[in-house]
C-alpha cells in the first residue's frame, strides 16, 4: 500500500468515561510521534462517544499505531477493544483488510453496477427512491413552471411553494436527474442531491 490510502484503527471503550482518560494516556505517550519516529507515517487522532479513532495512510502504520495503542493503554488499566479497517472508496465505507479491492477498470464497474442494484433494489422494496433532489428557485412562478416540465416528461415531482423534490432509486440516476433539473432550471436556482440518511427534507408520498 501506499500513502493516500485511508486506514483506521478503532478503539472501542467500556465507556465513554473512558474517552478522556484514554486520549491523555494516548496523547501523553505521544503515539503520532512514536509511528512517525519508527516509520515516518503520521497518525491523526479522532474520538467519538466511546471510541477512538487512529487514521493512518498505510496497513504497516495502521498496524504499528494499534500496537503502540495497546501497549499504552494497558500501562493505564484502560480495557479496549482494536480493530483495523481500511476505507473502501467504492462502498464508501470502512471495511475489514480482508475484502479485496477492485483492481481493474473493469472490477471497480462491476463493484459500482453491483451498489447501483442493491440501492435500486432497497429503494423499490421502501416504495420510494433512496437518494432525492431538492431544488429550491427564486420565485414561485418559475417553481411552477419547472415542475410541470418535469411531469410532463414522467417524473413524480413534489412541489411545496418555491421547493421541488424528486426522489430516485439510486445515487447515479439521482446524479443524472439533478443534472437535468440544472439545464432546465433558472441559472440561480439551487438544486442539490440528497443522500440516504440525510435530515433535511421529510417526503411523505401521496
Amino acid at each position: 500500500m501506499t500513502d493516500g490510502d485511508d486506514w483506521r484503527v478503532t478503539i472501542s471503550l467500556a465507556s465513554q468515561g473512558q474517552v478522556g482518560p484514554a486520549q491523555q494516556a494516548l496523547s501523553g505517550h505521544e503515539v503520532e510521534e512514536d509511528v512517525r519516529r519508527q516509520l515516518g507515517r503520521t497518525i491523526v487522532v479522532g474520538a467519538g462517544d466511546s471510541q477512538i479513532f487512529l487514521y493512518a495512510g498505510t496497513e504497516i502504520a495502521a498496524t504499528e499505531a494499534e500496537r503502540v495503542a495497546r501497549d499504552v493503554l494497558a500501562q493505564h488499566d484502560i480495557q479496549a477493544e482494536f480493530a483495523v479497517h481500511r476505507w473502501h472508496p467504492i462502498e464508501e465505507q470502512w471495511e475489514s483488510p480482508d475484502v479485496a479491492m477492485p483492481q481493474t477498470e473493469a472490477e471497480r464497474q462491476a463493484e459500482h453496477q453491483r451498489l447501483e442494484d442493491e440501492e435500486t433494489a432497497e429503494s423499490r422494496a421502501a416504495g420510494i427512491g433512496r437518494w432525492q433532489v431538492r431544488a429550491e428557485f427564486p420565485s414561485h412562478r418559475e417553481t411552477v413552471a419547472v415542475a410541470r416540465k418535469l411531469e410532463d416528461e414522467g417524473l413524480p415531482v413534489v412541489r411545496r411553494w418555491k421547493f421541488l423534490l424528486i426522489t430516485a432509486d439510486n445515487e447515479d440516476d439521482v446524479r443524472e436527474l439533478a443534472a437535468q433539473i440544472t439545464r432546465e432550471a433558472p441559472p440561480d436556482a439551487v438544486v442539490r442531491v440528497e443522500e440516504p440518511g440525510v435530515v433535511g427534507w421529510t417526503f411523505i408520498p401521496s
